[in-house]
């Protein structure tokens, strides 16, 4: 038996080796017969013809009206539906011994499923700086990386991959040194003190450096929005902000008392909140899946798990289990009622922000979250968000459009001539139902095509090297 395990795996190295080797970079394409959604809003283009060259997009037509160049590889796009490439905005990929570096797992799954685009929201920024440089370049397969480094937290960090911030000098000393090693942003997280926070938001104005991240445990959600922070994850200081007790909520440790912010839970509070972040422009990634995963952790993490088998022994045996024990004893304590109606609270806030037009931004908070998986995440983060009552389109939006608006990308997140051909092929309709981004035939991304069975290529790879990976 065990011979014949060996057999298996070195049989799957092979085809997956090769498979992805076989690959030749920097093809000319022609997607022909396509019905192209570009997510700028407008409706589905039935019967169009996209032609790839040189990483770009250099034509698109109706079928009629295309010619694709002789030298293009044709794909056959009849019944298909081709989408931008999707950004994961909120993900962690080399994060301490939590996450070891390992490129055969993380950035494949990322590929495999349609993910071209990732914000690293805090990791170890030399490896991140190799992988993102490897990656442009082409000779790492992976998502195109946009990455803050170490987190700045309080003087005692909750997590690996922090700068520890004791004070306000602490906190510009650390945004100069970030923006000098070469982080695209500053990533902020709960325990920095008020005076860190609001140095090193300076800082980062100053230093013309965006700054994003949790609304600290001493900062209120309005005085953040005020700071000029481009993007508040997780909904944090949110709920606080809506409550007609805020000032108590803040003198308290956060964690439990879902109940207490439902009870609590002021509309004109909340309106006022709302129309803030509008008019500041301070952008929202919820997290959704991550944070039904920390509120009903007993039913997200109950039964089987289908995609273990991409999981390094490093996530399964000490990351999650970890972040199992410490959920469960500092934060999912209230009754599972009170946290249920706390997710559904959740969903309702996203709709209410949308509605009133404060941009949203698909995160997933992978793969520190338990069992939130890179890649597969994202599509059920978008379901979760299409749950919060965006439409069809809408919800793709917060995964392409608004992704290239927020990083300053102009070159990303719609189909259109002269962008980047980062582009993912769907066997059904997303308009119909987002859970529909899941049908991937096909992945284009940094001049490389790759096929369904190329895409099964790098599953295999991620398998076999979980499997072996501590």
């Amino acid at each position: 038996m065990k011979l014949r395990n060996v057999g298996l795996l070195l049989a799957l190295t092979i085809i997956a080796a090769v498979s992805v080797a076989a690959v030749p970079p920097d093809e000319t394409l022609g997607f022909v017969h396509a019905t192209v959604i570009d997510a700028t809003g407008s409706p589905a283009q039935p019967d169009m013809t996209v032609i790839v060259a040189d990483r770009r997009i250099v034509e698109i037509g109706t079928s009629a009206s295309v010619k694709v160049p002789k030298n293009a590889r044709v794909v056959e796009a009849r019944d298909k539906y081709l989408i931008p490439g999707l950004w994961d905005m909120h993900g962690h990929e080399i994060f301490g011994a939590w996450l070891p570096e390992d490129e055969k797992v993380t950035p494949l799954l990322f590929v495999a499923n349609g993910v071209t685009g990732v914000r690293d929201m805090g990791g170890d920024l030399e490896p991140l700086k190799k992988w993102r440089s490897r990656i442009a370049s082409g000779d790492l397969l992976g998502p195109r990386m946009v990455i803050a480094g170490p987190m700045l937290d309080g003087p005692v960090p909750a997590f690996p991959s922090s700068a520890p911030v004791k004070d306000a000098a602490d906190g510009r000393r650390i945004v100069d040194e970030l923006k000098a090693n070469g982080a695209d942003f500053i990533k902020i997280q709960s325990l920095v003190p008020r005076d860190g926070y609001f140095a090193a938001a300076d800082e980062a104005k100053k230093q013309g450096i965006v700054f994003a991240g949790h609304v600290p445990d001493a900062v209120r959600a309005a005085e953040a929005s005020n700071a000029g922070q481009k993007s508040i994850e997780h909904l944090t200081g949110v709920f606080e902000g809506c409550s007609s007790v805020e000032a108590e909520l803040m003198s308290k440790p956060r964690g439990p008392g879902r109940g207490r912010f439902l009870s609590t839970y002021d509309p004109a509070k909340a309106k006022a909140l709302i129309a803030l972040f509008l008019k500041n422009q301070t952008w929202q990634v919820p997290t959704l899946y991550w944070e039904q995963g920390e509120w009903l952790i007993e039913q997200t993490n109950a039964g089987p798990d289908p995609l273990a088998k991409y999981a390094p022994a490093a996530w399964r045996e000490r990351t999650w289990p970890m972040f199992t024990r410490e959920i469960l004893k500092s934060w999912s304590t209230d009754p599972v009622a009170d946290r249920e109606a706390f997710v559904q609270a959740e969903f309702k806030m996203v709709g209410e922000m949308h509605r009133a037009g404060v941009p949203i931004l698909a995160g997933t908070d992978t793969a520190a979250g338990v069992r939130v998986y890179p890649g597969f995440s994202l599509h059920s983060e978008l379901e979760m968000i299409a749950q919060s009552g965006l439409s069809p389109m809408e919800t793709l939006q917060t995964a392409t459009r608004n992704a290239g608006v927020y990083l300053g990308l102009s070159d990303t997140g719609t189909i259109e001539k002269g962008k980047r051909a980062d582009l993912v092929l769907l066997d059904a309709n997303p308009l119909d139902s987002i859970s529909n981004t899941r049908k991937i035939r096909s992945v284009v991304i940094n001049g490389r095509y790759l096929s369904r069975s190329d895409l099964d290529g790098l599953l295999h790879t991620v398998q076999l090297e979980a499997a072996n990976a501590k």
